[in-house]
């Protein structure tokens, strides 16, 4: 093959192979982990002017009538030509308010160097803000946000030759920031495995290339090389202390994972799920189990620790309305316009405890939502549910109603369980998880209704949101978000609609699987949230 063949054909090949990150600590000495912690906190600050930039550019052009007439029409009209017009003199206005891609990189240049920070650092932080703005201009996004003080953003060179550059030493793969040189901390098989992948292609990388240049020409397939394509350095305050962690991004899948018998770690099933993801909880029916259970829940311990993380944010609010009296009205609120806040050393404290509970229920809420999802994967390869709506739910009602006696009605909704509970992180972990290991994912149209159909009756009846447990037309009494991932189980794929010989021929094998289920809940005396089930 040419030389300028082979490169498109190797160009199209790195654009269409996988990746993923290998997440490994840092061998760095404490002093070494200070001045990476140094130059994160220069990137941040050189963000916030860049930012800082393209709010006040971007604020510009929205007071225009002309942008807000044009950015209308284009959402009403549905002719091309006419929506590819409108597009055009969008972009145009975009370059002379100076909301662009060029203008932003331009910035971030004589700032970069302001703080003195390597070029392709200043340019990957560039790229971040311009992310934001495109959600803005693009996506449904409102503005742009500042980065906090002790918010570290990570440090990351889109080039493995360059700012985190990679070498091999001793067997060993090494990195060098500066003039720091460091390695990482292997830890477990899985890491282990990664890193003689990737010293395997470091020892041959032409060989490995034209094998998958050969692969993608021939069977039109791409394998796995794990060629690094470049690293970051993420920065982590545990425990009062910061420790800087390496994701290593890789070509190909990830390495599968083994328990310490040597078996694989995580099973693949197959058969159908039906799954109702609400906002707290979980139904699922599949071919072998039915199961209801908390999201994000390892152990019972994450209730009381949400608990102590409201106690926390509490106190400080306390500690902040006292040491700063000055900055609230009689009334409680907070006064507007600029203000001088003082902290306490007690809220220090209070601050530190709570940033370090907050960060360990992130973690067990990670932990828990990826164990949900491998268990998912083993019980099925099909996974049935219905579309994402968290961000729906977590909006504030704009209609202000009163109740029965006449008081008025809370506008709030699912806020504080969404961000404890995590269901639509969940439903992307499934969807991500069922996709690269060759199973499939399917969101169910919104006509489905799977929350109101009554087999049993044939018909859609509605149902109030506290009906938590419910008789169908034949009496028979079912719980209603296990009842709806039974309807998402009969999905019929041909109709994209429910297969009610299916439902009809299976609801009693899976129905008398509900009622051991919830025999088990009570005994064991699970709470189970918004589920209905009452414990003794």
């Amino acid at each position: 093959m040419i030389g300028e063949e082979y490169k498109k054909v190797l160009k199209q090949y790195h654009k269409l192979s996988d990746r993923h990150i290998l997440v490994a600590e840092t061998d760095m000495l404490y002093s070494d982990v200070l001045k990476v912690v140094a130059l994160s906190d220069k990137i941040r600050k050189a963000g916030n002017e860049v930012v800082g930039l393209m709010r006040k550019n971007y604020g510009q052009l929205l007071r225009t009538k002309k942008y807000r007439k044009l950015f209308s029409s284009y959402g009403a009209t549905e002719d091309k030509s006419e929506r590819k017009n409108l597009a055009i003199q969008l972009n145009e206005m975009q370059k002379i308010y100076n909301v662009t891609w060029d203008y932003c990189r331009k910035s971030m240049i004589p700032i970069g160097k302001k703080y003195g920070i390597d070029a392709v650092f200043a340019l990957t932080k560039a790229e971040d803000v311009w992310r934001g703005m495109e959600k803005c201009l693009y996506g449904n996004g409102k503005t742009i946000h500042f980065s906090k003080y002790g918010e570290l953003p990570c440090i990351r060179a889109k080039q493995i030759n360059r700012g985190i550059p990679m070498s091999v030493k001793d067997n060993k793969v090494r990195f060098k920031l500066g003039k720091t040189v460091f390695g990482i901390q292997i830890k477990d098989r899985f890491q282990q495995d990664e890193v003689n992948a990737v010293l395997a292609y470091l020892t041959g990388p032409e060989i490995i290339d034209n094998k998958a240049v050969n692969m993608l020409i021939g069977d039109a397939c791409c394998i796995d090389t794990y060629r690094p394509c470049y690293a970051t350095l993420v920065p982590k305050m545990i425990r009062g202390k910061y420790r800087i962690y390496l994701h290593l991004t890789i070509e190909g899948k990830a390495k599968p994972k083994y328990d310490k018998h040597g078996n694989f770690r995580h099973k693949y099933g197959k058969g159908m799920i039906g799954a109702d993801i609400g906002t707290q909880t979980v139904a699922y029916t599949s071919d072998t189990e039915a199961g209801l259970k908390n999201l994000s829940e390892r152990g019972n311990s994450i209730q009381t620790s949400e608990k102590k993380e409201r106690l926390l944010y509490r106190a400080m609010e306390r500690s902040r309305r006292a040491a700063n009296p000055q900055n609230y009205n009689p009334d409680g609120t907070v006064k507007k316009g600029r203000k001088t806040w003082k902290y306490s050393n007690h809220y220090k404290k209070l601050k530190s405890r709570h940033s370090e509970l907050c960060r360990i229920n992130a973690v067990n809420r990670h932990f828990a939502v990826n164990e949900d999802a491998n268990h998912m994967r083993s019980l099925g390869d099909i996974f049935v549910t219905e579309p994402k709506n968290a961000s729906k739910l977590m909006k504030r009602t704009k209609e202000t109603t009163k109740n029965s006696k006449g008081k008025y009605n809370k506008k709030k909704r699912f806020g504080k369980s969404i961000k404890n509970r995590c269901p639509s992180g969940f439903q992307t972990t499934v969807e991500k998880k069922f996709k690269i290991s060759g199973g499939t994912y399917i969101e169910v149209p919104n006509n489905y209704r799977a929350s109101q159909y009554d087999h049993t009756a044939d018909e859609y009846i509605k149902k109030k949101l506290s009906d938590r447990l419910y008789k169908l037309r034949d009496g028979t009494e079912v719980q209603r978000d296990w009842y709806s991932s039974f309807l998402l189980y009969c999905y019929d794929a041909k109709t994209q609609n429910i297969n009610k010989n299916k439902c009809i021929t299976e609801f009693e094998k899976h129905y008398n699987k509900e009622k051991v289920l919830i025999t088990w809940i009570k005994v064991n005396k699970i709470k189970i949230l918004n589920s209905g089930i009452r414990i003794a």
